[in-house]
């Protein structure tokens, strides 16, 4: 077990899930008999126990989200309050993270199957780089579609899926968070290329880790929860 003293966890909570088609947003919905959210959580303490957990939700799901720790007696985890786009959320959190932390990992929190095997891959890749991504290789052909409404084919070896967590050296993250918004900045990898930190290594991914975007995919994790428990 990696008992995680110095490492920081950023689970980013706070969006609307608007694509999801649900009243609540899909990080706060049921799986199996628990949210996807304390899925995650449960799983990050379970793998890395003395890790510092930092939880990113909204500010109009604030107390729903203190009524679900109590519920489900959810404890070791702060919160900070989520901005209007990935990149502020996340920068809010960093800010929370003791100062001693070494390496941060952020994860979305709709992902609820956290893979122990991934985490030790990802902390192993980045031991002597700026950061590690968990990926997974592209099964489907692939098109590029060009400004003439036409497409053509591209290698899909060259091309890999990003899932999360994300780990990094926290102080070049830290760093990467002070440059002003881009609209490129979709991930945390994104940023810290902005910043000039390119050392990121990529490592396996799991199918497990699937993020909950469509109603389906629900129902998928809950076939991957009975083969992991």
């Amino acid at each position: 077990m990696i008992h995680g003293e110095n490492i920081g966890i950023i689970i980013v909570a706070a969006g609307s899930g608007s694509r999801f088609g649900s009243e609540l947003p899909k990080q706060f919905c049921m799986l199996g008999d628990k949210p996807v959210l304390i899925h995650a959580i449960e799983r990050f303490q379970s793998f890395l126990p003395q890790a510092h957990i930092i939880v990113v939700v909204s500010a109009d799901r604030l107390q729903f989200w203190n009524d679900l720790k109590q519920c489900y007696q959810v404890s070791g985890t702060a919160e900070t309050i989520g901005g209007k786009t990935r990149w502020e959320s996340v920068r809010n959190a960093i800010s929370q993270l003791p100062v001693s932390t070494s390496r941060i990992m952020v994860h979305d929190g709709a992902r609820p199957l956290v893979d122990a095997k991934v985490i030790e891959r990802l902390l192993d890749a980045s031991d002597n780089a700026d950061g590690a991504l968990p990926v997974l290789p592209m099964t489907d052909s692939l098109r590029m579609a060009t400004a003439s409404d036409e497409s053509h084919a591209v290698d899909r070896s060259q091309f890999f899926a990003v899932q999360t967590p994300q780990v990094f050296r926290a102080d070049k993250l830290r760093k990467a968070y002070t440059l002003p918004y881009s609209s490129i900045m979709t991930d945390d990898a994104s940023v810290m290329e902005a910043a000039g930190f390119n050392n990121i290594r990529l490592c396996e991914g799991s199918e497990t880790t699937l993020k909950i975007t469509r109603p389906i995919d629900i129902h998928i994790a809950r076939l991957h929860l009975t083969e992991t428990v």
